[in-house]
């Protein structure tokens, strides 16, 4: 089934980007862009289409396109961001969604952000964070329920997002950081444990049967190589400093054909 990858250009104002847990160091906004142009040439390699958005130079965090919707086979869930200052990044996403998905909104005053989403088949969880509140959570499930998916709430502490702590890397795994979560709701999946060297490890992004990870955590790269996952890597040390993963950075969908 094809994929493509819905991507935005660093803003020229990243540097003035929300920050929850990471204190501001600055970014090297030339070679951030560097990193972004690498990591979409990563997607297509693994032959994903990348359908890129207009830059928004006033908008610091606007390169993190995931954020700003949910998107399933059957709909496509535009969110009220936790940030106020991220909310109009939604716009011109929600243009481009709606040539591949109906579009439905969340209403205040539920927040959430997708990157608090994880989806695994017809099971989604929800991240409980300072960014995704328990409103944003109800509407999600009762959107997504109605087309048959089964949305759980994950209490989630000591880091931004829900996929900050745990990812699904394929063969009912997922890799996770236990510290940062409750694993309860995640029963019935294998748990694959980061290094205590590596905490912000657990955001990878799968793509067909590749797990994509940043550079910047070898151990977890040897990790799951060594259980026999297929694994490509790519440099976002800049991105990272504004709180990014391999995740933020794309938003996937499948397309039908």
């Amino acid at each position: 089934m094809p994929l493509i990858a819905i991507t935005r250009p660093v803003s020229s104002s990243i540097n003035n980007c929300e920050l929850s847990f990471h204190e501001r160091v600055p970014i090297d906004i030339a070679k951030a862009a560097a990193q972004h142009k690498a990591y979409q040439d990563c997607l297509a390699e693994l032959d994903v289409n990348i359908v890129s958005l207009p830059a928004e130079p006033d908008l610091p965090d606007a390169v993190f396109v995931e954020d700003p919707a949910v998107v399933v086979d059957e709909v496509a869930v535009i969110s009220i961001m936790g940030a106020a200052s991220r909310r109009p990044e939604a716009i011109t996403l929600s243009d481009t969604l709606s040539r591949y998905r109906p579009i439905t909104s969340l209403i205040e005053p539920a927040t959430l952000d997708g990157g608090d989403v994880l989806r695994v088949d017809r099971s989604v969880f929800v991240g409980l964070t300072q960014r995704t509140n328990r409103e944003g959570f109800n509407q999600l499930r009762d959107v997504l329920g109605g087309y048959g998916y089964e949305v759980r709430a994950i209490e989630v502490k000591g880091c931004l997002h829900l996929k900050s702590a745990c990812s699904y890397i394929g063969r009912n795994t997922i890799l996770v950081n236990r510290s940062w979560i409750d694993t309860e709701p995640l029963r019935g999946f294998e748990l694959l444990d980061v290094s205590n060297d590596e905490p912000a490890a657990a955001n990878a992004l799968l793509i067909q049967n590749i797990v994509v990870i940043p550079t910047s955590f070898p151990k977890t790269r040897a990790l799951l190589e060594e259980r026999g996952f297929r694994v490509k890597t790519v440099d976002v040390s800049e991105l990272q400093k504004a709180e990014a993963g391999v995740t933020c950075c794309s938003l996937i969908l499948k397309l039908d054909g």
